[in-house]
């Protein structure tokens, strides 16, 4: 009998994966949540949006509030549909 995998969810406030490691959303959480809202795509991007704001503000207490670059990319440029233009996402 072979045990379930962990959840690739979020370590707060690190904002790594608990069960991989890599920065969250790792890609095994970006399959995940395309096939949960494959028909729901605007949701989706309002929950990683709000994701993304409680990420960049824990990040930024650890890193002297200094807010990481890059969030954009890594929690809403990957799950917009295609033909979106990746410049309509504000940082």
């Amino acid at each position: 009998m072979s045990r379930p995998g962990r959840p690739h969810v979020p370590m707060r406030p690190l904002w790594r994966c608990r069960a991989c490691g890599a920065e969250w959303p790792c890609q095994p959480a970006r399959l995940a949540l395309l096939v949960e809202y494959r028909d729901e795509r605007t949701a989706l991007l309002v929950y990683l949006g709000t994701l993304m704001q409680e990420a960049g503000d824990q990040l930024a207490q650890i890193d002297g509030h200094v807010r990481p670059p890059g969030l954009t990319d890594r929690f809403l440029t990957w799950a917009r549909a295609r033909g979106q233009d990746p410049r309509n996402f504000p940082e």
